[in-house]
């Protein structure tokens, strides 16, 4: 065969195959051709206007400063199942249906005769009136294909809150740690010296009891914060594309955009959309209708005008349309619920997040002055003017105020952090 006879043959079986995958005629032998990556969230709708919602969800702005909280959110977001994401392509190829329900319906009617012959037949079927149900159904669509891009930005930001919550619990575990670790090694000391009193009858075993309880206390202590640590990176690790047992410290968190949406209420916006489009459609079909039908057989064509089709009047009608009314105006009141939940969410998290904020300073002052009193308490200890008790105690509280202010301090960045996902900041809309 001639190499430009089998180009031509193999173009050939190729839109071959495409027609028939088209038209769900694929057989198991036939390959379909990839499709070309597109972008997840898209502000053009099927039927060419720009969804204004889609598009804000899209100029979004990540508040995560370069650093290792920037870090963890791309390793997660490259391991992202993305179901959300096939949520909102079906709802996309539902809404490009949809946008062509105005042609007319084109099938086959097959009917079994009293004679028992079978005898076929072509309907053509088109709708001339439906009080605006097929303009409902296109709206519903599209408002669906909203919903689930909306849907899609909650479940990409609810993923990167928890992944930089096991991160920021495993870095406060591991603060914890290393103040631990470094304070034990006074202890040993402690214990040691007292060991030494008793064995020279100097001190009582009593003493040597109560430092030895302390210096237990701390090493349990310590192993406690580094298992909380290793169970949170392994979680964060399953998460992740890429490994993140060698990130450390953390990284800026900014402040929410004043006067943002949060994402709760841009999803109860986009279901009110669709509810109201929903009611349309119900409130049509409960109307007569106008349809003109042709009908091709052995016979010739037959062709007419029903009006009636699905829809009707009847004794509870004018209730079914008031009910549909309520529903239409109880989506509409759905938005100022979420909207008035979302400001008191936020005024929770902000209070909570000033709160942690002031005890995180107060716990490093505190903190600081502890340091300062245990390094009198050191010096007069040496010149044996404190006792041991009193001295491990007063240890023991600095040590104490200083674990205290490495997980306040964390807990104000999980706090921002949580601020910037319900508002819907935590990762870039081009991300989604």
């Amino acid at each position: 065969m001639a190499p430009g006879t089998r180009q031509a043959d193999q173009e050939g079986q190729g839109l071959v195959a495409a027609t028939r995958q088209a038209f769900g005629f694929l057989s198991p032998g036939d390959t379909a051709a990839p499709e070309p990556d597109a972008a997840a969230l898209d502000p053009e709708l099927t039927d060419g206007s720009q969804s204004e919602i889609i598009a804000g969800l899209l100029a979004r702005r990540s508040v995560l400063g370069p650093g290792p909280l920037r870090d963890v959110s791309d390793a997660v977001l490259a391991a992202n199942a993305r179901t959300a994401e096939a949520e909102l392509r079906a709802a996309t190829l539902r809404s490009e249906a949809a946008e062509r329900n105005w042609l007319p319906r084109v099938g086959p009617v097959v009917s079994l005769t009293s004679l028992g012959d079978v005898a076929s037949s072509m309907l053509l079927d088109a709708v001339l009136f439906d009080h605006g149900a097929r303009t409902a159904g296109r709206e519903y669509a599209r408002a669906d294909v909203e919903v689930a891009a909306v849907a899609l930005a909650e479940d990409t930001n609810t993923r990167v809150m928890t992944a930089l919550e096991l991160y920021i619990e495993a870095e406060a575990a591991r603060g914890r740690a290393a103040v631990t670790e470094g304070a034990l090694e006074q202890m040993r000391r402690f214990d040691f010296v007292m060991q030494e009193r008793v064995t020279a009858g100097i001190s009582d075993r009593a003493d040597l009891s109560y430092v030895g309880q302390k210096l237990s206390r701390m090493r349990a202590d310590l192993e406690a914060d580094r298992e909380v640590a290793r169970t949170a990176l392994a979680e964060l690790q399953a998460m992740a594309a890429q490994p993140v047992s060698g990130l450390s410290g953390l990284s800026t968190v900014g402040p929410a955009p004043a006067g943002g949406e949060s994402l709760k209420v841009t999803k109860a916006r986009a279901e009110a959309v669709r509810a109201t489009a929903q009611a349309r459609l119900t409130r049509a079909e409960q109307l007569p209708g106008v349809t003109a039908g042709s009908r091709l057989s052995g016979g010739g064509m037959e062709s007419g005008v029903t009006a009636g089709g699905e829809g009707g009047l009847g004794l509870g009608t004018r209730a079914t349309l008031r009910a549909i009314e309520a529903a239409e105006e109880a989506a509409q009141r759905e938005v100022a619920l979420a909207r008035e939940d979302a400001a008191r969410r936020q005024g929770q998290l902000s209070g909570r997040m000033d709160a942690a904020l002031r005890r995180a300073e107060e716990a490093a002052q505190i903190a600081a002055q502890a340091r300062q009193t245990w390094e009198l308490t050191r010096e007069q200890f040496d010149a044996g003017r404190r006792g041991v008790s009193e001295t491990v105690s007063v240890f023991e509280s600095m040590v104490r105020a200083e674990r205290e202010a490495v997980t306040l301090a964390h807990e104000a960045v999980a706090l921002r952090a949580r601020l910037a996902a319900d508002a819907g900041v935590l990762v870039d809309g081009e991300k989604l």
